[in-house]
């Protein structure tokens, strides 16, 4: 069975004024999704701002997460540019109950393909049979995989999904076209996640639903089933959602959002800082209208 598919979360982390963690919030932000109808959640994530997250904080989310979770599988973002870093982070994830990793390419240093092979191979070994997803994510990371390294990743068992935020629909596609059965192709952007269904995906990790998690859920759900005419109908009145949750880097216009709900507040540790007026007067907009 293929797993992590459907409707994933990148869950944002809140904090207080003073830059600690908002625990209360984060527990929020979980149930508010949860309640939305959410599938798997990803905590420590891109959208959770992990690269500012401290070591000593990283517990304390992952074991929050589950608490909350229920039944709901939890996936932890456990990547590094530094591999023992990465493998370290993972171990920790599967000792505290994660059902699974998101583990981003390495970052910076720019492996080769062989690179990559040893990269994840290192990590999967340290949390022998946690289920691992692969993230590609060449706009933060500066490394594409294409869908020819891939194809060497797919032969590490434990390398079961892979999470496509390249923004590219035909290497989607390719990737689609050469998924071994048993592997798992995951939308990473809510703008592409109808097409990447089209193409052959079978869910979305998304921003979109920290904000809006059961009209994204109605979106994935409309896809994955084939019903064309409403998917693209629910596609569209998302469609200036998801253009304004990316007016500005991610999340910040993310934390806007939910502070705007009263779900949380929007501060961000530095180097990212709040929304600018127009961002959230735009955002404010969006969200008294809704989603028809």
């Amino acid at each position: 069975m293929n797993l992590f598919t459907g409707l994933s979360v990148a869950l944002a982390t809140p904090f207080t004024p003073e830059f600690a963690v908002d625990m209360p919030a984060f527990r929020r932000v979980v149930r508010h999704t949860l309640d939305g109808g959410v599938e798997n959640l990803v905590v420590l994530g891109s959208t959770g701002e992990a690269a500012t997250i401290l070591e000593a904080e990283r517990d304390a989310l992952i074991t929050a997460c589950l608490e909350e979770a229920g039944k709901v599988p939890v996936i932890v973002g456990t990547g590094s540019n530094a591999t023992h870093q990465a493998a370290a982070w993972t171990r920790r994830a599967q000792e505290l109950g994660a059902q699974g990793a998101l583990v981003v390419t390495p970052y910076y240093n720019k492996p080769t393909p062989g690179g990559l092979v040893a990269h994840y191979q290192a990590v999967t070994q340290a949390a022998p049979g946690l289920p691992v997803i692969i993230y590609n994510v060449p706009g933060r990371t500066g490394l594409n995989v294409l869908p020819a390294t891939l194809a060497m990743l797919w032969a590490n068992p434990q390398l079961v999904a892979v999470k496509e935020s390249s923004g590219n629909l035909a290497q989607i596609a390719e990737v689609a076209r050469t998924l071994p059965a048993g592997k798992t192709l995951l939308s990473g952007d809510d703008n592409l996640a109808l097409a990447s269904i089209a193409v052959g995906a079978s869910g979305l990790v998304s921003v979109l639903a920290n904000v809006l998690p059961a009209e994204t859920r109605r979106l994935v759900d409309l896809a994955l089933a084939g019903k064309r005419e409403q998917a693209i109908a629910q596609h569209q009145a998302l469609l200036p959602f998801m253009d304004a949750l990316f007016l500005e880097s991610n999340p910040i216009p993310t934390k806007a959002a939910l502070a705007l709900k009263g779900i949380c507040g929007d501060t961000l540790r530095l180097p990212l800082v709040a929304a600018s007026a127009a961002t959230r007067a735009r955002l404010g907009e969006l969200l008294a209208v809704g989603v028809a």
